[in-house]
């Protein structure tokens, strides 16, 4: 037998505080377990002058019914606006389901109403009224206590769990709940018990270093609550206006890439196949590309090998769509000093961050060899000072020793493979 479920996609119109219903996916389970998606725009939406395309390639305006087998039927733009791994294991607790009685369109239905980008999702045509206002920063302390519950399997009080709304696909699977402070949102992302150091001081440290090295990265800083320390991001998708927050729209590398999640996808975990994305995708295609390699350069010299597709993404304003900041950057305190890889394919030599390797495919980004090279010395002369820098942060001397291994480690300074 096979079944059918629905989900209707509304958006947030770009310069508007204005929700519409926009298009409707339907998600068909085979008999053989897989899934077949059909997307297609409504036709009132498309009479609107106003209207936009959620993914200009994969789902341009029009009347086409458009299937989709990966990501379980879900279009990569619609999925970019569901719930992270961390919002996943909320919805579970909250449904009292486990991961396996769930399809992908629970989880859109149940996800988080204030999700990344303009979308949201219901069971009916009209959009659902605002569910309640923002958290703020004196509810920390209860959010920390019901996200450390949630890790331990213990039960959330309602009220506590309505509060922890399933996060966006920009934070990945660490705790994490959306604050309202000084009319800006943040992402507060809590400690986890298998922590062996002070991340979210760490990811801070992490980010302003980045900074520091000529990345656009995002704003962030750190709040103390109860003993604990809340790394605040603020999140870029979104902008106060009087009334409410303007929405920007968000699609993913993974959706840029037209890839999965799934290692059986790697081939398509490309920062050379994302540079030319964004010179389809890009108003500033020739920027977007140099910062693009900053970031892979920063990566590979701090170690940051969760650099995986959806840690990287575009976001659509009223200057049409530019790469995101950089967002999720954690170095990995690995002992290998002879090679080190990313998460994604950089150059000639796969995935290998050593400089042969982010030479040798420069010119996709936009760099003759002697223009890349001038970058990576002035991130790597930057990134020399990140002990002194950390300690400033606040980082505890425990915790710079421990992160010690990840920054520049020998292989990175590599100028040719070794000898296989």
């Amino acid at each position: 037998m096979t079944s059918e479920r629905q989900a209707y996609i509304y958006v947030q119109l770009p310069g508007t505080l204005n929700t519409v219903p926009a298009a409707l996916l339907k998600v068909e389970k085979l008999p053989d377990g897989t899934f077949v998606g059909r997307f297609r725009y409504g036709d009132r939406y498309l009479e609107r002058k106003d209207a936009i395309a959620f993914d200009l390639f994969q789902l341009p305006l029009g009347d086409t019914v458009h299937e989709f087998t990966k990501l379980k039927g879900i279009p990569g733009a619609v999925r970019d606006a569901g719930p992270d791994a961390w919002g996943r294991r909320v919805i579970e607790h909250k449904l009292q389901r486990g991961s396996g009685d769930l399809e992908e369109i629970d989880y859109l239905l149940n996800g988080p109403q204030d999700g990344a980008g303009y979308l949201s999702f219901g069971s009916r045509v009209e959009p659902p009224a605002p569910k309640r206002r923002y958290n703020r920063t004196h509810q920390l302390a209860d959010l920390i206590a019901a996200a450390e519950a949630i890790e331990e399997g213990k039960r959330v009080p309602v009220k506590i769990l309505e509060q922890l709304e399933p996060g966006t696909s920009m934070g990945g699977a660490r705790p994490k709940a959306t604050i309202e402070d000084g009319n800006r949102l943040w992402l507060g992302k809590f400690p986890e018990k298998a922590d062996r150091c002070n991340l979210q001081r760490v990811e801070y440290a992490t980010l302003e270093l980045a900074r520091r090295c000529g990345i656009t990265a995002c704003n962030a800083r750190l709040q103390s609550v109860a003993g604990h320390d809340v790394h605040m991001v603020e999140r870029f998708d979104r902008e106060y206006i009087e009334g409410g927050y303007l929405r920007f729209g968000f699609v993913s590398g993974l959706t840029l890439l037209d890839c999965e999640d799934s290692h059986l996808d790697r081939d398509r975990w490309s920062y050379l196949l994302l540079a030319d994305q964004l010179r389809r995708w890009s108003e500033t295609p020739d920027a977007d590309r140099i910062e693009l390699f900053r970031r892979i350069v920063f990566n590979a010299a701090v170690t940051n090998n969760d650099d995986h597709p959806r840690n990287h993404a575009v976001i659509r304003t009223s200057r049409g769509w530019r790469l995101t900041p950089a967002y999720d950057l954690v170095p990995a305190p690995l002992v290998s000093l002879e090679r080190r890889d990313l998460a994604m394919t950089v150059g000639s030599y796969g995935r290998t961050a050593s400089i042969y390797n982010l030479l040798s495919q420069c010119e996709r980004f936009g760099l003759t060899t002697e223009m890349a090279r001038k970058e990576i010395e002035n991130i790597v002369a930057t990134i020399r000072t990140w002990r002194d820098h950390f300690r400033a942060c606040g980082v505890s001397e425990k915790d710079v020793d421990y992160m010690a291994q990840a920054f520049l480690p020998e292989c990175f300074f590599f100028e040719k493979p070794l000898e296989q």
